[in-house]
């Protein structure tokens, strides 16, 4: 069955090119969905930061596009605790 990230990554993908998204997006994994956030996982700092910074507002649209308009995503490097700073990095 397919997850709420899986819904999400599905429209994101059609709006970049597949390179980008193989580079970006290829390695996320789905963490939890609290209802209001969804966390996924990413394997580095680096990824998380591109996404975040490059991206947001792809996901944000995706969110909407599968009907979570008050969800927000959270990218966490790692699947480790969060760190407090990282609050501003939802999306």
């Amino acid at each position: 069955m397919a997850t709420i990230w899986d819904q999400i990554l599905a429209e994101v993908r059609t709006h970049l090119p597949e390179e980008d998204f193989r580079r970006w997006f290829g390695s996320t994994a789905y963490a939890s969905d609290s209802g209001d956030q969804i966390t996924i996982w990413v394997p580095s700092e680096a990824i998380r930061r591109q996404i975040v910074n490059s991206y947001s507002d792809y996901v944000k649209r995706a969110v909407l596009a599968v009907g979570r308009p008050y969800t927000h995503v959270r990218f966490v490097v790692g699947g480790t605790d969060e760190d407090p700073g990282d609050e501003d990095e939802k999306v």
